[in-house]
């Protein structure tokens, strides 16, 4: 039976424990899995640009001897030359997985419902399940584990911000998310969280003060101000959200070993400075890098024939 992965609410803890597992090993023996996914051909969708996704999928697609194809907004015209569903049933005769990145969530879910092969979510407006798989296997690889340890997630309540309090929910990691008055994630998205959380102890905060959010933090984390499609609502946000940057001053209220993450790309000199970007402190890049050796190991599980 096909399995997809639209949020992180489609995976177990084991299934994500598994993933990092995997991912390690990934990480040490790059040649072992040389051959992975032999013949086995990745569809891209995307209707939104891309540097990390894009790269990221495609060359770890070549490196567990795999192909991958890319079809850009231009050239599948996705729900406009024909329907989800339709394409989706079409483009199943022909590759072995999909990775679709999209402005709204119910395509991943038209996808996934259409499709006979395996649809991965590679971005939409509600979640962006690999890039929160990828942070917190990031974390844990630097602090050894994700018990106890606090991030702090500070910044707009986007998709990223759905999928790292989802993440974080469970496995039990506590997370604390300070945004502006109305920019909080979605009500629905912290309950749901929340629920989840009861049964793992993870601790969840929703604050609008990000000095209190990082306080205890070991982590802290954040994104873009406007994401893809809210271009119109830069100037405006820039006055909004002035004082969640993540500067000298904000950390200062932090411990000095605090990390700093930013899913990028990064708009420097809004939501985060260089001094914190290029500091000690920053592993931006890191988590960057393994995007790519946790979505082999996605890969490998959903494509693969074990």
């Amino acid at each position: 039976m096909k399995k997809d992965l639209l949020s992180i609410g489609d995976l177990t803890l084991a299934e994500i424990n598994s993933i990092f597992k995997l991912t390690e090993q990934l990480k040490k023996d790059k040649k072992k899995f040389a051959k992975s996914l032999p013949g086995k051909t990745l569809a891209l969708i995307f209707q939104k640009p891309s540097n990390r996704t894009r790269v990221s999928f495609e060359v770890g697609m070549y490196q567990l001897g795999g192909n991958s194809l890319y079809l850009s907004p231009q050239e599948i015209n996705l729900g406009v030359r024909e329907t989800i569903g339709d394409a989706a049933k079409t483009i199943s005769r022909y590759v072995d997985g999909v990775v679709l990145r999209t402005f709204e969530h119910k395509n991943c879910l038209d996808m996934a419902e259409a499709a006979t092969i395996p649809v991965i979510n590679g971005l939409s407006d509600f979640s962006h399940p690999c890039q929160a798989l990828a942070d917190l296997f990031t974390i844990q690889e630097k602090l050894k584990g994700l018990n106890k340890v606090t991030l702090a997630y500070v910044g707009d309540g986007n998709n990223v911000c759905n999928s790292l309090l989802f993440a974080a929910a469970k496995t039990g990691m506590n997370i604390s998310v300070a945004t502006p008055k109305g920019y909080a994630p979605a009500e629905e998205v912290v309950k749901q969280a929340q629920a989840t959380a009861e049964e793992t102890g993870s601790q969840i905060v929703i604050t609008e003060d990000p000095f209190s959010a990082v306080k205890s933090a070991q982590v802290v984390y954040t994104d873009v101000w406007a994401s893809m499609g809210q271009e119109d609502e830069i100037n405006k946000r820039k006055i909004i959200f002035r004082d969640y940057q993540i500067n000298a001053k904000l950390l200062a209220n932090a411990g000095q070993k605090i990390l700093v993450m930013h899913c990028l790309p990064a708009h420097r000199s809004e939501e985060i400075t260089d001094e914190v970007m290029d500091s000690e402190n920053s592993i931006v890049f890191d988590q960057a890098e393994n995007r790519m050796h946790v979505q082999k190991a996605i890969l490998i599980k959903l494509l693969g024939d074990n």
